[in-house]
């Protein structure tokens, strides 16, 4: 069978994913170390020359930094308006995403990748932006700098010392079709910034005093080079995988390392690190967990982990895989990991042994193709004892012993029975399904001995002569042999098999594990509840007490935030929880840091930072086996993700109220300053004209100019009530006063009050004289009749009429409040009720809150308002407030008021 040929799973991945690619947009990043490299520039070089090949080519947002020679790029080419926003006072531009989805080019340029836009824009960041002009099949330009990738904001910034607050995914540049890496030697990169061709004047010597100081910019251009070859190398395997490639491809050094229970693998793994340091390259340890481990005494198997865990500490990557050949594991591995060499122990075992078993270093040898195979000695540099090496399993127990003969027993018991219907060939199947049920119940010493037993008690009782081992036909000799063997080969198969079960419970057991982990930590958006339900989860899944800790308000870490009343480890170790916050390195039990602590202590790593410690504290003085360790990092990753998930979810939550409480403000101050400074400005005028001009002007004038600031101020007042009224109701410090009043009676005095504004206006009341009573507070109802007529006034031309009629329907008085002037605009139904929110007539004047407490008045009462346009023309609110089945009657209620109002 060919072994060349790929995977037909992989086959169908790749076909989908093709598929779902043709559907995309193609996005192309130009990819630098920093600012000034010339990014930007090659975009647009790119870019023309697309133009040049007929593409249709659009500039959506392009940041030229009024560099001539990068502007000169953008001639004839389509450039997109941008979008203007207002923030804090400032007018800022930002790419305008629905007109580039509405152009839909072929190619679009879109700059500065990590950029955030500004408060109000569909997206926080830019890179989403992309993503989405991505899904509508766009193709993109865009540039990016080594500083803005998650995954290396804290790098970048012990470095440097800047914190860079813009940061996009890495999975974006990873799934980017097509990365250029724009790269200038940093001496040509200094100079250009001396020449002004980067920054302008003092802003530039600052920047070479700071950020661009030679040894930064070596740092991050060293960081670029490695990214994007790490992505190739990602590129390589995946083109690899795809095309059914097994051999591997030697473009860089990578070795593994066998690790087996020897005491000779830890010299092993020393050396190896040794390898890998002169040959500069990435070095795997890697063990075989074959089905026989399980079996193992626990000091071997100990000595696995700690090999394990020295190979994790010197620095390398641990790999444990599951099967049952071990050279076919490691060569399959290798080649999926693209791995050079392979380092493999030189066999010091009996030579009859290797003879009879094999070595590990042949059998690697014959099946690794074009992989070089190291021999070392992996000498352990300390003295080995005959006792440190490895020894087979212990001797089966005599349980099993015990049992493995009563299966023969009763296997011999059943042939005897059988024996005078049955041939003898026939009845040495019934031994054979003794060895079967003694392997599967008992250990491998058992199921051999049941063998051996078996072919012994057939010879003795089923084959003439009985009860002795002598036969007369020799004929039964082959079949005694041929018995033997298959009683070994089917016991030793069975045994096989079911270790190998126990092996994938046991995986099953950790993936389950993950599974309810992140089952748990599904949709919980509350920081300290994610770290709880981690830190409960994995103390079930462990059975030893596990307490994740959190960083206080200060950002410090220790005991005092942590997910665990009882604290399962002595409080003289919140040192080692702050050590290993502040160097985001697992520290404490079976760690090279600290090993005699109580507790293992990791880290909880997010993309940018640190937000917590996890603790483990083991059973007794034992240390974590390596699958346990691996699968406790990652409940720490999956831990790290949600505290940060939910602290992204908090900031954003607290980022919009931050924006709505700043564009109320802003909407206030707008409408409020305005509002204030018009009737103010007319009273000041008034009052000066009367004091400067006293005895000059007539009566009349005076008496005009003294109503002008009456009229003004009875205007500031209804502002100033309308502002304390939105926020005693908002507030709920607002006790309704309900009693019985007809309704009649509110609109006449509203209709009463308003009478300076209704003077050219016809006003229709329809109102049935046998509308019940309602049980309101009259003062707040009136108020909200003076904000509706005074709101009608505005909205309206001068002598366009108001309607006010009533009616029940069912539980509810329907009152229904009517103009014939222009109406909402589309959209404006429900935006009306919103504070500060104004018609579309912009000659109007308020601050935007009659509609607004109007709402808050009837929702008060248990009611609803609702605006809508009439059919013919002109708005119409419509309220609804609850009838009272016990309403008094109208008249006994007005018969009531004349005698509390009669005279004695």
């Amino acid at each position: 069978m060919d072994d060349r040929r790929p995977n037909p799973d992989d086959l169908l991945a790749s076909a989908q994913s093709q598929a779902e690619e043709a559907q995309r947009g193609k996005l192309k990043i130009f990819f630098g170390f920093c600012a000034g490299v010339g990014k930007t520039y090659a975009m647009l070089n790119s870019a023309r020359r697309s133009l040049r090949e007929g593409l249709d080519v659009v500039a959506g947002i392009v940041e030229t930094h009024g560099r001539a020679e990068t502007e000169a790029l953008l001639t004839g080419m389509t450039i997109l308006p941008r979008r203007k926003l207002e923030h804090k006072g400032a007018q800022l531009t930002e790419f305008e995403l629905d007109a580039a989805l509405a152009r839909k080019p072929a190619l679009i340029l879109v700059d500065e990748l990590a950029h955030a836009n500004a408060p109000g824009s569909r997206h926080a960041k830019r890179w989403q932006d992309v993503m989405e002009l991505l899904h509508e099949g766009i193709n993109v330009y865009t540039t990016l700098n080594v500083q803005h990738l998650d995954s290396l904001n804290d790098v970048v910034s012990r470095i440097t010392g800047v914190t860079v607050r813009e940061t996009v995914p890495d999975a974006v540049l990873d799934e980017a079709n097509e990365v250029e890496v724009v790269d200038i030697p940093v001496n040509e990169l200094i100079d250009r910034m001396r020449e002004g061709k980067v920054y302008m004047g003092q802003q530039a010597e600052r920047a070479m005093g700071n950020f661009f100081r030679p040894g930064n910019l070596i740092a991050l251009r060293e960081l670029a080079l490695r990214r994007t070859a790490d992505r190739v190398d990602a590129q390589m395997r995946d083109y690899r995988s795809r095309s059914g490639i097994n051999d591997t491809w030697p473009v860089a050094e990578r070795i593994l390392v066998c690790v087996g229970p020897s005491p000779f693998s830890a010299g092993l793994v020393r050396s190896t690190c040794r390898l890998a340091s002169q040959l500069n390259a990435e070095w795997i340890a890697a063990f075989v967990e074959t089905p026989s481990f399980s079996t193992q005494p626990e000091a071997v198997r100990e000595r696995v982990f700690a090999t394990l865990r020295l190979a994790r500490q010197l620095g390398g990557e641990v790999a444990t895989l599951p099967g049952s050949h071990a050279a076919e594991a490691l060569v399959q591995y290798a080649r999926a990991r693209n791995v050079s060499r392979i380092v493999v122990g030189k066999h010091k075992g009996a030579p009859w042994k290797l003879l009879l078993r094999g070595s590990l270093m042949n059998a690697l040898i014959e099946r690794s193709g074009g992989i070089h195979i190291d021999v070392l000695s992996g000498d352990p540099g300390e003295t080995i004892n005959k006792r440190d090496l490895p020894s087979p399993p212990a001797a089966a127990p005599w349980r099993d012993f015990t049992l493995a003969a009563l299966i023969v027993a009763g296997c011999t018991v059943a042939a005897l029975i059988l024996r005078p219907a049955l041939a003898a060939t026939n009845l040495a199947m019934i031994y054979l399904l003794g060895t079967v049920l003694a392997a599967m119940r008992l250990g491998r010493g058992g199921s051999i001995l049941a063998a051996l037993l078996g072919v012994a008690a057939f010879d003795f009782f089923c084959v003439p002569p009985y009860l002795t081992f002598a036969v007369r036909d020799y004929e039964y000799l082959i079949t005694f042999g041929a018995m033997l063997v298959v009683a070994l080969v089917i016991s030793t198969a069975v045994f096989a098999a079911r270790r190998q079960a126990q092996t994938a419970a046991q995986r099953e057991a950790r993936t389950n594990a993950l599974y309810q982990l992140t089952r748990s930590l599904t949709g919980e958006s509350r920081q300290f509840k994610a770290a709880s339900v981690a830190a409960e989860t994995a103390s079930e899944v462990f059975q030893i007490p596990v307490v994740i800790l959190l960083p206080d308000d200060r950002g410090e870490i220790g005991f005092r935030k942590r997910t665990s009343i009882v604290l399962p480890m002595p409080s003289s170790e919140e040192g080692i929880a702050r050590w290993v916050f502040d160097h985001r390195e697992r520290a404490g039990k079976g760690t090279a840091t600290l090993p005699g602590a109580t507790a293992l202590y990791l880290p909880l790593r997010g993309a940018s930072r640190t937000v917590g410690v996890m603790a483990a504290v083991p059973d007794g003085d034992g240390l974590f086996a390596p699958e346990q360790y691996d699968l406790l990092e990652m409940f720490a990753g999956q831990a790290a993700l949600a505290i940060e998930r939910a602290q992204a979810t908090a900031a954003a939550n607290e980022a919009e109220l931050r924006a709505q409480s700043e564009q109320l403000k802003n909407s206030l101050l707008s409408a409020v300053s305005h509002d204030l400074r018009t009737p103010l400005t007319s009273i000041t005028g008034a009052a000066t004209t009367l004091m400067v001009q006293e005895g000059k002007l007539d009566s009349q004038t005076r008496h005009e100019l003294l109503e002008g600031i009456a009229a003004e101020s009875a205007r500031l007042a209804r502002l100033v009530n309308n502002l304390l009224d939105m926020t005693r109701l908002e507030s709920g410090a607002v006790e309704l006063n309900r009693d019985w009043h007809p309704l009649e009676e509110i609109v006449g005095a509203a209709l009463r009050h308003q009478e300076q504004f209704l003077r050219e206006r016809p006003v229709e009341v329809r109102i049935p004289a046998d509308l019940p009573l309602i049980r309101v507070d009259d003062v707040l109802l009136d108020q909200m009749f003076l904000n509706l007529i005074e709101n009608a006034c505005k909205y309206t031309p001068p002598n366009v009429g108001i309607e006010i009629a009533a009616h029940v329907a069912r539980e509810h008085i329907v009152i229904e409040f009517a103009d014939r002037g222009p109406g909402f605009s589309p959209g404006e139904e429900e935006t009306v009720f919103e504070k500060f929110a104004r018609g579309s007539v912009r000659t109007a004047r308020g601050a935007g809150l009659g509609l607004t407490i109007c709402r808050a008045i009837v929702e008060a009462h248990g009611g609803t308002i609702h605006a809508t346009n009439r059919p013919a023309g002109g708005a119409l609110l419509t309220i609804r407030l609850p009838l009272d089945p016990h309403a008094p009657a109208l008249a006994q209620t007005r018969d009531e008021s004349d005698s509390r109002t009669a005279p004695n």
